[in-house]
């Protein structure tokens, strides 16, 4: 699969969710490369923003789209990698910013 078909095909799935790629369509390539390289390294799609541990289970909230993902883009309009956006963050009708981590301390230390 290339980032190319990957993006087709989650843009299909979620757009009706709401969720759209960030208009920065290079940025969101890179981002979707690097999901493909973490799904031939560990068996799935960790988030590339992220230190995975390479362990399916401790991973699972990481996991593209991340746990994080919707609580994220409700309160900033993006998500941590600035992959999944709003349509208003997009349009530039709220202030594009720093998503800080919500991931929590305990969940990153392995």
């Amino acid at each position: 699969m290339t980032p190319e078909n990957l993006y087709e095909m989650l843009q299909k799935v979620q757009e009706p969710k709401g969720y759209f790629f960030n208009k920065d369509k290079e940025w969101v390539l890179n981002i979707l490369k690097d999901l493909l390289i973490n799904k031939e390294r560990y068996g799935y799609m960790s988030c590339p923003c992220r230190l995975a541990a390479g362990d399916r289970e401790k991973d699972r909230d990481i996991m593209c789209p991340c746990l994080y993902r919707e609580a994220d883009v409700k309160e900033y309009g993006s998500c941590y990698c600035n992959l999944y956006v709003s349509r208003q963050w997009n349009d530039g009708k709220i202030k594009n910013q720093y998503v800080p981590e919500r991931r929590p301390p305990e969940k990153m230390s392995f």
